[in-house]
């Protein structure tokens, strides 16, 4: 069996014992009963997904994988092409939005070329992973070979292993490719069953004459190249993107680890929706970091049965949505291992009951 196969058996269910008693020390707490809602499911679900009643979530990584597209040829995005390798300069000198987040958040920020049509050549704290220098225009025919699809969600799998075994508690997806709204559009069009209307916004902010021709775009190119919604990395070869399929592996790599991964917006999204049908028992390590405004991404969320954890009106993608809901998701475990039972408080429960 291969990597992809392997990685996608070893997942299991999180432990719904250990969901259980989560419960039961929450509904102990010196509240009354789901009184701090999801900050609840999140401390119950961190609980059952780490098989561990007192989890820790002390070393945090995000992942933001960087690529190129072949479509942004047919003139469906706002920036060129060359912006994709400026913004990987400057993730590693600190300075872009996911940077400013994941020190807020207390996560680190993992930069991984999968995908840049660009020689970075050695550069300190840049991962490189390069599957592909940037995938091809697939207005005109596959965007990958199965192959290079196959070996870019392998890249995330062995990623994820990596910081597993490193002892990370935490994983966020992010991503940075100039036109990757469009490859994400397509794959959300395929795998959800809506028009490609339906899934397609304005990405970075193209006009509304732009928009129509990028809808036209993804429509002819899946009608051209038909990939098969039963066979995700078959829709992840012909229409989608390097950094989705690292993002794709990530998602695999966690939740054989017993990893919670926080899912940033609309691409990561799409990545997250690969492993999925690759194998559903993804979904219950995923966080839906936040509703994009993008407007495919409510219906690739709904496909997987995930609820967003915030609305902000965000569109950068790199992980900052991710970045921010950590934030909310460590705020749950600390209300579920700090605050004191009513037994400890010497609080009686039928009186804030």
């Amino acid at each position: 069996m291969d990597m992809i196969g392997k990685t996608a058996g070893r997942i299991g269910q999180p432990s719904q014992d250990l969901y259980r008693i989560a419960q039961k020390r929450l509904d102990n707490l010196t509240k009354p009963p789901g009184s701090l809602g999801r900050l609840e499911e999140f401390a119950r679900r961190l609980v059952a997904i780490a098989g561990n009643e007192r989890p820790a979530l002390d070393r945090k990584v995000i992942f933001t994988f960087a690529g190129d597209h072949g479509i942004v040829d047919e003139g469906v995005s706002a920036y060129p092409r060359e912006v994709t390798p400026q913004m990987v300069f400057n993730f590693l000198r600190g300075g872009a939005g996911i940077n400013v987040l994941a020190r807020h958040a207390g996560s680190e920020v993992v930069v991984v070329d999968i995908g840049v049509d660009y020689d970075f050549g050695e550069l300190e704290g840049l991962v490189n992973r390069k599957v592909v220098r940037g995938t091809r225009n697939f207005a005109k025919g596959p965007a990958m070979t199965r192959g290079e699809a196959a070996q870019c969600v392998e890249s995330g799998i062995a990623l994820a292993e990596d910081y597993a075994k490193r002892g990370y508690r935490m994983f966020g997806t992010g991503e940075m490719g100039i036109g990757n709204t469009t490859p994400s559009s397509a794959i959300a069009a395929v795998l959800t069953g809506k028009s490609v209307a339906e899934v397609t916004g304005k990405g970075t902010g193209i006009s509304d004459e732009t928009l129509k021709r990028k809808v036209a775009v993804i429509d002819a190119a899946i009608r051209l190249n038909r990939p098969d919604p039963q066979d995700a990395l078959d829709v992840l070869s012909k229409v989608g993107g390097a950094e989705i399929g690292g993002i794709a592996g990530v998602v695999l790599g966690a939740a054989s680890n017993r990893i919670p991964v926080v899912i940033d917006g609309f691409i990561s999204t799409a990545g997250a929706l690969i492993a999925y049908r690759i194998e559903p028992k993804t979904a219950d390590y995923m966080f839906a970091a936040h509703n994009s405004v993008e407007k495919g991404h409510r219906a690739m969320l709904d496909a997987m049965g995930l609820d967003p954890i915030l609305d902000l009106d965000l569109r950068l993608g790199e992980g900052t949505g991710a970045a921010l809901a950590m934030l909310m998701i460590e705020a749950g475990l600390k209300i579920y291992g700090e605050m004191a039972t009513f037994g400890e408080a010497g609080v009686s429960d039928e009186i804030v009951n």
